[in-house]
């Protein structure tokens, strides 16, 4: 699979766990906790993948306007891996602030998949050949499978 079908692909899982836990009441406490694990294993090993993977090359292959796009993409994601997604693990899922927080989170993570596959992932496929993106999306799989197997070993430790 080439790079970009498959961020795209990790896009649709993320929205589709963001809707889920956006929907749950504050009863859900079990529900909204898994959702919220698995919220945080894609996005962690999705943005791995980007900026492992595709946005230096990205950057390498552009110019002025795919350079601000990267940071602004990068700036993005660390706004969500280090202020919104800790303060929702640490915020109690049968709260109200919970729901609000999850909102919060929903609206960023839209955002950034809207830019990406709106203005980012079309650049690229004019930036790289099908080639290449089958060898980035080959990358990515192998990063994947490896995060995912640390990811899993220290939730069970």
């Amino acid at each position: 699979m080439n790079a970009i079908d498959l961020l795209i692909d990790d896009h649709e899982r993320v929205k589709d766990i963001l809707t889920r836990l956006s929907e749950s009441t504050e009863r859900a406490v079990k529900t909204r906790t898994e959702l919220l694990q698995k919220l945080e294993m894609e996005i962690t090993i999705h943005t791995q993948l980007e900026e492992q993977i595709l946005y230096p090359a990205y950057k390498d292959a552009g110019g002025k306007e795919e350079l601000k796009m990267f940071y602004e993409a990068k700036e993005e994601h660390r706004a969500v891996d280090s202020l919104v997604l800790p303060d929702l693990k640490v915020t109690e899922p049968s709260s109200v602030q919970f729901s609000g927080r999850v909102k919060v989170c929903k609206e960023l993570l839209e955002h950034h998949i809207e830019e990406e596959e709106s203005e980012m992932f079309p650049r690229a496929r004019e930036l790289f050949d099908e080639a290449r993106l089958e060898d980035m999306g080959q990358q990515m799989t192998e990063l994947r499978n490896r995060l995912k197997k640390e990811f899993s070993a220290s939730q069970a430790a």
